[in-house]
């Protein structure tokens, strides 16, 4: 009556690698991949020819009444055309009106006041500012 059962051998670790536990795991993560590179191939394909046809009916019409092709409706809420990011903006430069040379003289004492507080490091740099000021 007093016997009892002997205890449970504890669990054996699993054998094998992951890689052949898993293999669900990572058929579904491979798969995925591969169906997400062709949708992505597939949607720049389908709006380059898009584009190319675009082109075409454009220059199709061009002596005759002008026809306006609709734009192509947007499908999903990502746009994936990349050539946003590798076209430089550019800002058109402008010109400023030159500076007055009496404003240019005030600047450059400004500077060489400027200079003066410092203290020079070196000789080097001593012997720089003091041809500077010989210069003005």
């Amino acid at each position: 009556m007093g016997e009892t059962p002997p205890p449970a051998p504890p669990p054996l670790p699993p054998t094998g690698l992951l890689m052949k536990r898993c293999k669900f795991i990572w058929r579904l993560l491979l798969l995925s991949n591969l169906a997400l590179g062709a949708f992505l191939f597939a949607s720049a394909k389908r709006r380059d020819s898009v584009e190319i046809t675009r082109r075409t009916a454009l220059k199709s019409h061009k002596g005759k009444a002008s026809v306006e092709v609709p734009p192509e409706p947007i499908t999903s809420s990502i746009d994936l055309n990349c050539d946003d990011f590798f076209v430089p903006v550019t800002t058109p430069v402008q010109m400023r009106a030159p500076i007055p040379e009496e404003q240019q003289r005030e600047i450059f004492q400004w500077m060489l006041e400027e200079k003066r507080k410092l203290k020079p490091k070196n000789p080097v740099e001593r012997k720089q500012i003091d041809e500077e000021k010989g210069h003005s």
